[in-house]
Order: structure tokens, then sequence, then C-alpha cells
């Protein structure tokens, strides 16, 4: 990793990888893939993958169909808060999005459509759900069970599953005494009717903020239950006129220009968290003034009002939340949940809040990324106890003693200010590049070097201070405070780390050698390089 913490480069929002590959070599051996989880980011892995030569590609899907968090998360309002023209492939460029920031109906109809545009539904095995990876010494392979009991064997394994795939429900006292209906947010209950039934929401995190304003409208009450408050940007979200869609669709070079200008401005909203007493002041500036625009009731603003740096918990763009919190049927309530009663909610205060349905807008565990399923390497390490510590992996994509596998929306690679699929689709490229040194080489896997590992994830660490990141609790951070969500940086940074493999901070693991218990593990290169801190 760059010395220099702000060092960028100008990569104008395009694709980090290289092009594509049409064939290889005959000579080259050939290599098995399993891709679990067919979402955003195992999309991104199979489509680099088939476009660099790689045929035999299975990705393991646990849902019915492919989509992974755009599949699940139907509530109403669902959309993403990233323009559509950046939260999307740099190869796949769609032209025709209905507005700035598409909703979940399109962007699941993109990734469909992206998926068979490279032949990719083929390949994609649904209802399957992975319970344990483990890598096999002896056959130098992965072995892959799905909860089915079916096995299968890869010559290399691709985590997919992301850090937003497990919804969390609080563990409030009493939970499961409430009689009424209730629901989590990203397991939306469609056939239950909301219109005219008192509700409570607990949480206003990216997700209620979304679905509250379009549910306000249908209930004779709804109780909005609030942890924390939100900075906020504005976010209104109208569908494109017309023109404006001929405009996209028929002049060269517009889409390009609009990819440019979102990812120096997503940029920019880096900069501000990352420079909290100076450029911070500028964005928590604007938000104020926002919201305070927004919320004329001083009391109601007071609730809402966040007590942490801007940029410390993500920033939420609506233009429809604040308002909806003025509706006579809206109630704010700051007060702590104590329990749950057969009626409904009763707060630290002492208030008993009868509700009909409770809906939780609490987020998801982001820093399990892929627990509980049992993930097994080299000599049967454990993933989990490896990172007892705290989740790390070189670039967020690869760990020391777990060979050829390899992890999309690892940790440190959310991004609070720019578009994950631009991370996604640099990961792609990156693993990509791995396993073609593995093809080319006749070798049987490839792993990181502990030592290169190991200083860039305490440079990535060390990149924290003096940042918002560190200015309250959020859900970037794990049980011990250890930020494992985040990327430090900027996109630029990441793009040129993940441009080019560098061959000197990889082992590749032969195919015929057998590696003694306890011994490190041989390298098929002739020259072991020189150890690179990323």
């Amino acid at each position: 990793m760059s010395k220099n913490a702000d060092e960028r480069v100008d990569t104008s929002g395009e694709s980090a990888s290289n092009e594509a590959e049409t064939s290889r070599p005959e000579h080259q051996a050939p290599l098995s893939v399993i891709i679990v989880g067919a979402g955003c980011g195992g999309i991104a892995a199979a489509v680099e993958l088939h476009r660099h030569g790689f045929e035999d590609v299975t990705l393991l899907e646990a849902a019915p169909q492919l989509g992974g968090t755009w599949q699940y998360n139907t509530y109403p309002g669902a959309a993403c808060d990233v323009p559509s023209h950046f939260y999307s492939y740099s190869y796949a460029q769609r032209r025709d999005w209905s507005r700035l920031c598409s909703p979940q109906p399109e962007i699941l109809d993109y990734l469909r459509g992206v998926a068979a545009d490279f032949d990719i539904p083929r390949r994609i095995v649904t209802g399957a759900k992975v319970t344990a990876c483990t890598w096999d010494e002896g056959s130098r392979q992965w072995r892959v069970r799905t909860e089915d009991g079916t096995e299968r064997t890869a010559s290399a394994v691709v985590l997919a599953t992301g850090q937003l795939n497990q919804p969390v429900v609080p563990g409030i006292e009493g939970l499961d005494e409430f009689a009424g209906h209730s629901f989590h947010s990203a397991r939306w209950d469609h056939d239950y009717d909301l219109r005219g039934k008192r509700v409570a929401v607990v949480g206003t995190g990216a997700s209620a903020v979304q679905f509250i304003p379009e549910i306000a409208e249908q209930v004779s009450q709804l109780t909005v239950f609030q942890r924390t408050g939100a900075w906020f940007l504005p976010r209104r979200n109208r569908a494109y006129p017309a023109l404006l869609k001929v405009l996209f669709r028929r002049v060269p070079g517009i889409q390009e220009a609009r990819r440019r200008f979102m990812f120096q401005y997503m940029e920019s909203l880096t900069a501000a968290i990352r420079h909290p007493s100076t450029l911070g002041w500028l964005g928590r500036l604007r938000s104020a003034m926002f919201m305070r625009w927004q919320l004329r009731d001083r009391e109601l603003r007071r609730k809402v009002w966040p007590n942490y740096t801007f940029g410390c918990k993500r920033v939420l763009f609506s233009s429809a939340y604040l308002p909806a919190l003025r509706r006579e049927n809206v109630r704010l309530i700051t007060e702590p949940i104590a329990r749950m009663t057969p009626e409904g909610l009763e707060t630290a205060d002492g208030q008993r809040h009868v509700v009909d349905c409770v809906i939780y807008g609490t987020g998801f565990k982001a820093t399990d990324f892929m627990f509980p399923m049992e993930i097994a390497g080299a000599d049967g390490r454990s993933l989990r106890e490896v990172w007892a510590g705290g989740a790390h992996a070189y670039l967020g994509i690869t760990v020391p003693e777990f060979p050829s596998m390899f992890i999309l929306y690892g940790p440190n690679t959310n991004s609070s200010g720019g578009s994950i699929i631009f991370y996604l689709e640099a990961q792609a490229g990156y693993l990509r590049q791995a396993l073609q040194r593995v093809r080319e080489a006749g070798a049987s896997a490839i792993e990181v070097r502990a030592e290169v590992e190991e200083a860039s994830d305490r440079e990535v660490q060390s990149r924290f201070a003096g940042t918002a990141w560190t200015g309250c609790n959020s859900w970037y951070q794990d049980g011990s405070g250890r930020i494992v969500a985040n990327w430090p940086g900027y996109m630029a940074e990441y793009a040129r780390l993940t441009r080019t493999l560098d061959p000197a901070q990889y082992r590749l693991i032969p195919r015929s050698q057998s590696k003694p218990a306890g011994s490190p593990q041989p390298s098929a290169t002739a020259e072991p390089g020189t150890v690179q801190s990323a």
C-alpha cells in the first residue's frame, strides 16, 4: 500500500481489470472454480473468469435465483443510493435507467441481463446453501459441502457472500412474547397487509429511511424507534424526463462523462471522511443545512440530530424520510427499548407502545462475512480461529494458508463513499490474475505470503487513525472495536493496488510435491522474490 495516505490515481471510474482474453493455450492445466454466491460479486467473478477462458466455473447460490441482496431486499422503496450509471459494471453499461438511483426491480433485472449476456445462468446451482469449504492436502483441491449433503471439489473457491447478506434481529428481552406480526425488512412479508395497522419500525438505517416514507401513507399509526440519529444528504430520485433519457441513450460520451463525474464526487465524500476536521466540516455543514431546512420543529430536530462525527456512520441519502417524521400518524421514539410484551414494545421510561406489527430495519451481520460457514485451510486451519482477533485479508481478498481461496467484498473493502461494484470488479480482475498464474505454471494453487498480508493489515488499520470512522461505534467495527468492514482510502488507490498481481507476494503450490505436516508450503517459482508490502 502506498505510504502516501492520500495518493490518488485517475481511473476515471473505469474498470481496473485488463482486457479479456478469448482463449487459453492448450498446454495450460485446466482449473475448476466454485463461486459461493450469485450476487453482484459472484456475477462479477463469473463474468471475469468467463471472459478470460476459464470454463469450469460453478456458482452455488442459496436463494432460488441470482441477485444476492437485490433478490432478497424487496421492501417498499428499495433502491440503491449510488447512481445507477456508476452502480453497474464498466463493461455492461445500461443507458435506459428510469432514474438516477434505480429501484430494486431494475437493478435485479440488470443483474439478470448481465448474467445472461455472459452465459452465467447455466453455471448457477440455486437452492445450494454452502455449509463448509475444506482444503484437501492430498488432492490439493477444495471440498465444498452444501446443506443437502452434496460435496463438490474445485481447484479454487471464491467466497462471494458479501457483508450484507445475513439480517440481524436485535436481542430484545421477551422478543418471542410479542403476539402480533413481525419480520425483518430484508425478508419483507408482502402477504401481510399494512393498511390501517399500528406498525412499529425498529431501526433507522439505510433500509428504514427508504421504506418508512412508503408505509407511512398506508398505516394508521407508525412508531419509529431510533437508537442514534444520522447525517442526511438530499436525494429526490425523480424519474428522468423523456428528453433526458433520449440524451443518455443517443449522445456519444455522455455516459462516460457521468461516470467520471460520479467517480470524483464519491472520492470527495471519502476525502471528507478521511479529513473530518477540514473537508469533513464542509460535508457536515451541507448536511446540517439540509436537515434544518427539512425539519423546522426544534424538538423533532433535537431527537433526530446525530451526536457523532460526520461520516463515522453511513451518511444517508433521502429527501423523503425527515418529512415523513412530521406526519400526524408518525411518532419518533428515542428512548431505548427495554422489552417486548405480547401487545408491543416497552421503553426504558416505562411507556408501552401497543402495535399490530413490528418491522425490524436493523441491518445485517456485516462483520460475520461468510460465517457460520466453516472454512478450513492448510493443515486444517480454521478461518474462524485465524480471524478470532478480527477479520483480515490481503487487499480484502486472500488469506495466508488458505490456498486459492478468494473473498469478494471481504474485510476492509466496504466503501463509505463509492460504489461496491467498482471494488468487486477490481477484485474479480485480481483473483483472475492469480488463477491465470496457477494455470500458466501448471501449479496446484496459489497463496499470499504471510509477511505480505501481515504488513498490509498493519498499514490498513493504521490509516484509520484521525479519520471520521473512529469517531463512534458503528457496524463497520467488530466486537473489539477493530474496523473490519471499510477500506480506509480511495477507490483510485484500491484500483491501482489490484490492477496487477505481484508474483513476489505469492507462492505457488506445486501439484507433485507433498507437504509434510507443519512445514511451510514449497514454492513452485525458481526465485522467492522480494516481499513487498501493499
